[in-house]
């Protein structure tokens, strides 16, 4: 039988309606996240990443490295999550020639002409937002959103995304998508987890959204 309880009363006033459940028993600490806009539709291809709120023991273990692919002259994938201290190398699979770039406070760099996979990874030491271009087809757009933590995953066609192995503890519950203005996002909510136990949560996006290629130019939300 699952307990609920309402976590940070003064957010509901700013979100509509937040519930969090702790239920028992399941394989492993998880948090199941369920993200809507503000008709109630679901919403895929939304970031949602869990930061401990107590500091985590260091570690010597390196995150998996990742790749963005390049593929008929997109960015693939459009989102892109990984740890800070991640490398991600950038292939290009297309038959004509990128320019990657990004000029992003979080990591700025430039991977000249090529094709193939002919340049080092690159790596993101710092976290925050990564906007991708192509200095010879303006219309390409990516996003690397680099997050100070492994626990990170991003919600399917039913606006659900389950993180799973969290060790127990105090959580902050961050959402993201460029599809919406930083005022529109969720605020970030907290959220218990216990061994052997899954918490669920529901939040809202709110605002108009634009479509995933909408965006006029490779910049963040925050020029605008």
């Amino acid at each position: 039988m699952c307990t609920s309880r309402i976590i940070a009363t003064r957010l509901l006033r700013r979100l509509g309606w937040l519930a969090v459940s702790v239920c028992g028993p399941a394989a492993a600490g998880t948090v199941n996240v369920g993200i809507v806009d503000g008709e109630g539709h679901a919403l895929e291809r939304v970031v949602v990443y869990l930061l401990p709120t107590a500091p985590a023991p260091p570690t010597s273990v390196a995150p998996k490295p990742a790749a963005m692919d390049q593929r008929a002259n997109a960015f693939v994938p459009h989102i892109l999550v990984v740890q800070k201290g991640t490398e991600v190398v950038f292939p290009n699979h297309d038959t004509v020639s990128h320019h990657v770039y990004s000029f992003s406070p979080a990591r700025t760099f430039e991977l000249g002409l090529y094709k193939g996979n002919p340049h080092a990874p690159v790596l993101f030491e710092q976290s925050g937002l990564v906007v991708l271009g192509c200095n010879i087809h303006d219309g390409m757009l990516g996003y690397i959103l680099v997050v100070d933590s492994p626990y990170f995953g991003m919600t399917d066609e039913r606006g659900a995304v389950t993180i799973e192995a969290l060790p127990e503890g105090e959580y902050a519950v961050n959402v993201w998508t460029p599809r919406a203005r930083p005022n529109q996002l969720p605020a970030t909510v907290l959220v218990d987890v216990l061994a052997a136990s899954a918490a669920e949560v529901k939040l809202e996006v709110r605002g108009k959204l634009m479509r995933d290629h909408d965006h006029p130019s490779p910049v963040s939300w925050e020029r605008y």
